[in-house]
């Protein structure tokens, strides 16, 4: 489970452990409880994964761990959100090519790998929906934090939200676009080498698949 990861995944494990333990040494408890957060979230899909008994790709675990640090620990604790005026601006757009990805595995799995059932470009417009549905999400969240607890989420409102969907759009097309790409030539160019990665590792949910 854990030992198959990247060492760059565990590397970050080791040090938001550290960074929870010395936190709680000096008593900063704002950084104790972020740290932990953090190092949980970041562990969460290995644990759903395996309770699903879904394999994920090492790389994607990675990948998730990275956007999961650099969101709440590095935008929140070392504030890069303030420090670096595009920090947002690439989280959003990550993640959203994350969810983009994830979103077409969901719809390719619903067909169990039949890569003719649907259009290709249907089979991504369902995909980009559903990134685009995450995204919006976050930024109702977003909005209910700074209501109800006076937090600063949407930083500068309606501005700040509105870039935040706009590239969340823009992260959802790559994610979705390499969807269709997978599709259309068989995951030879783009993010498609993940999702094959994916289906070559869960070929119980891809009973259809077929080159």
């Amino acid at each position: 489970m854990f030992a198959e990861q990247t060492w760059l995944a565990k590397a970050i494990w080791v040090l938001l452990a550290l960074f929870f333990l010395d936190a709680l040494f000096v008593r900063n408890w704002p950084l104790a409880f972020v740290s932990l957060a953090t190092l949980l979230l970041s562990m969460a899909p290995v644990l759903v994964a395996r309770w699903a008994q879904i394999h994920i790709p090492p790389s994607f675990i990675a990948a998730i761990v990275i956007f999961i640090g650099s969101t709440l620990f590095l935008g929140e604790v070392f504030d890069f959100y303030n420090r670096f005026w595009w920090w947002d601006v690439a989280m959003h757009a990550g993640s959203a090519v994350g969810f983009g990805l994830i979103g077409f595995v969901l719809v390719f799995m619903m067909f169990q790998g039949d890569r003719y059932a649907a259009p290709h470009y249907a089979i991504a417009f369902f995909a980009f929906c559903f990134a685009l549905a995450i995204g919006s999400m976050w930024e109702i969240f977003e909005f209910a934090m700074d209501q109800l607890f006076g937090l600063n989420m949407q930083k500068s409102g309606l501005v700040d939200t509105m870039g935040d969907l706009i590239m969340n759009a823009l992260g959802a097309l790559i994610g979705a676009g390499s969807g269709w790409a997978y599709l259309k030539w068989q995951g030879r160019i783009g993010l498609g080498h993940l999702i094959e990665d994916f289906v070559a590792r869960n070929p119980r949910f891809f009973k259809r698949f077929r080159k």
